[in-house]
C-alpha cells in the first residue's frame, strides 16, 4: 500500500513540475535557467517513479497480470 501512495505523490509531484516547466516556457526567455531545472526536477522524479517501481517488483508488493506470463 505505502508503494502505491509513493508513486501516486511522484506522480503529482512530475505534473506540477510540468506545469511549472510550462508557466516559465510562457513567460520567461528562451535560455531560462528555471527552465532548466524544472526538466532537471521532473527527469530526478520519473527517475525515481522507476525505481520504486522496479523495487516494489523485485520485493513482490507488486505483480503482473500479464496472463502470458502464467501459462
Amino acid at each position: 500500500m505505502w508503494i502505491k501512495l509513493i508513486v501516486i505523490v511522484l506522480f503529482l509531484a512530475v505534473v506540477a513540475s510540468l506545469g511549472t516547466g510550462f508557466y516559465f516556457l510562457l513567460t520567461e526567455k528562451k535560455n531560462s535557467p528555471r527552465l532548466l531545472n524544472s526538466l532537471k526536477v521532473r527527469i530526478s522524479l520519473t527517475v525515481l517513479i522507476m525505481v520504486a517501481i522496479v523495487v516494489a517488483w523485485f520485493h513482490g508488493d507488486i505483480h503482473s497480470q500479464a496472463p502470458w506470463l502464467y501459462q
